[in-house]
């Protein structure tokens, strides 16, 4: 089997799901249906969602897995979040509290995290 296209071969305009068909029985249903939030997404864009949550949202499990960079990987989320119409880090708060930078430091004094670490979550890119 394979995916549907998202877009129409002559013109580029987004496809519309108006048949639905049962191989089992042999039952077909016409009309208009919404895909979903990932219809519209391409393979590529599926494939890093896959492994973004078998890596249980982790992005150093992803670089491994991956073999990509901090910085690759984090793109590539950000094309993901626009491509489901929504702005990166347009939620995210600004800074992180007093407490939270405390932490991050005594850990990084400790050895407890990498300097590379610490700064990734100071600038908030990764909680």
């Amino acid at each position: 089997m394979y995916a549907a296209p998202a877009r129409c071969p002559v013109c580029s305009s987004e496809l519309e799901v108006t048949r639905l068909h049962c191989p089992s029985c042999d039952t077909t249903i016409e009309g208009s249906f919404i895909g979903g939030p990932f219809a519209h997404l391409t393979a590529e864009h599926l494939d890093f969602i896959v492994t973004f949550v078998r890596c249980e949202g982790k992005i150093n499990r992803m670089e491994q897995e991956l073999g990509l960079s901090y910085p690759t990987i984090r793109n590539r989320l950000h094309e993901v979040i626009r491509a489901l119409g929504y702005e990166p880090g347009k939620d995210e708060p600004l800074e992180i509290s007093a407490e939270r930078r405390n932490s991050v430091l005594e850990d990084l004094e400790a050895g407890r995290i990498s300097p590379d670490e610490a700064m990734r979550i100071l600038r908030g890119e990764e909680r």
